[in-house]
């Protein structure tokens, strides 16, 4: 019994990682062909009962629901698939050669429209032959019978165990063409190194897929830029229309964001494939044949300014959309400070209001108690002439005049009084 602490869920599944894709073992001659396919998430299930019919029709066990990788022998044809983040790969190997280069590749032993069946669309397709070769350096007679007078790229490999040559080219069967010349390569070392060009092919033409993004984006950034300089131009007139200019600068934004999120994903992976191209090379260790570019050679020409271009536009995206956060900004605050002035005058309009309301009132309050005053000594009138017809000595007359200062004064400090109450409150 184990004596250690219980294991992480995914120790298992992660130690495996290392070993789920093992290069296929090849015994000179071979053929192989290679095929990467884009396919939506949607297609997932659907990819794996396509390739599970396939099994079922050679009584073969078809791979496990949820399987990322599989290989075994079809019928005559040994099938190699991997799932990857966005593609499918899939590798067909035949043994032998064919009586004329690349004239019998091996899906044309899969069943009749099964590899044109399968789901996705084609990124990629090649095929490779390992051969013996002549000996010596091959010519251009035999390079030629290979890849019919096209410009041939390669060299040495495995630090010359072998020989790869290719010319990058999709060929009339809609294939690029490989050629690995064996020397004194190992069936895994031959497995490896063949696996190693199909990558190529594979990760940089999923690299350049961000090309033709980053030459769209381009027009749009130039267009970007002319209309930022143009709103910049008119903040720094300050003819008083910031908060149109605002409500464009804010479209504008909203325009540089958007593209930033589209084209975020595509930017990243082209990166990503891109350095897996440059490692894939580096494992070929490359040595160079007289008179021919190296395959790293003609990356470093082709690929890599294709690369810069799209690592320049995303970072002019990235510098833009700073640009037009600081214009907004400065707009912004702009804008917040004509707020505040109107907000004083609004205020400042509101406190002259507030104190000829003020003034109003106070009229109001002294016509109030004279009005008040007038009629409670209209009332004292009334009762003094009163108390004078029941036979009690009062002066009318004299009764109001008393009460005039008196009921002013009672009235005045009643006023006051709920004045402050009603301050108080």
């Amino acid at each position: 019994m184990s004596r250690l602490p219980a294991d992480h869920a995914d120790r298992l599944s992660l130690a495996d990682e290392v070993h789920a894709r093992p290069y296929a073992t090849l015994a000179t001659p071979e053929r192989a062909t290679y095929a990467a396919v884009l396919i939506d998430a949607a297609d997932r299930e659907r990819e794996l009962e396509h390739l599970a019919a396939l099994c079922t029709r050679h009584d073969v066990a078809p791979p496990a629901p949820g399987a990322t990788h599989f290989s075994d022998c079809v019928g005559a044809v040994r099938v190699k698939w991997e799932r990857h983040t966005e593609f499918s790969g899939y590798t067909f190997f035949v043994p032998g050669t064919s009586s004329q280069p690349f004239s019998e590749p091996p899906e044309r032993l899969l069943p009749e429209g099964w590899l044109a069946g399968i789901p996705g669309r084609t990124i990629v397709a090649a095929h490779a032959q390992l051969v013996r070769g002549p000996e010596g350096m091959p010519d251009a007679d035999w390079l030629g019978a290979h890849f019919g007078g096209n410009v041939v790229v390669g060299g040495e490999i495995g630090d010359g165990a072998g020989l790869a040559f290719t010319d990058f080219r999709i060929h009339a069967d809609r294939c690029a063409r490989f050629v690995v010349v064996d020397r004194s390569l190992s069936p895994r070392q031959a497995g490896r190194m063949l696996q190693r060009l199909f990558e190529i092919e594979a990760y940089r033409m999923l690299a350049l897929l961000a090309l033709p993004v980053a030459r769209a984006e381009g027009a749009r950034i130039a267009d970007v830029e002319r209309a930022l300089a143009r709103l910049t131009g008119e903040i720094a007139r300050d003819d008083g229309a910031d908060e149109s200019l605002l409500s464009e600068l804010t479209r504008l934004a909203a325009d540089v964001e958007r593209a930033l999120v589209e084209t975020q994903f595509r930017f990243g992976a082209s990166r990503a494939y891109h350095d897996l191209v440059r490692a894939r090379i580096a494992e070929l260790r490359e040595r160079r044949v007289p008179g021919m570019q190296t395959i790293d050679e003609f990356m470093s020409r082709r690929l890599s300014p294709a690369m810069a271009t799209c690592e320049s536009v995303a970072q002019r995206l990235r510098e833009m959309s700073e640009r037009v956060a600081q214009a907004s900004g400065l707009l912004s605050t702009r804008v917040e400070i004509a707020r505040e002035k109107q907000n004083q005058a609004l205020l400042a309009s509101m406190d002259r209001r507030a104190k000829l309301q003020l003034r109003l009132q106070q009229t109001v309050e002294g016509l109030s108690i004279a009005a008040i005053t007038y009629y409670v000594v209209g009332l004292v009138g009334y009762a003094a002439k009163a108390l004078k017809a029941s036979g009690v000595h009062v002066e009318p007359d004299i009764a109001i005049g008393v009460a005039i200062p008196v009921v002013a004064a009672l009235v005045a400090l009643a006023l006051r009084r709920v004045r402050r109450r009603l301050h108080h409150d």
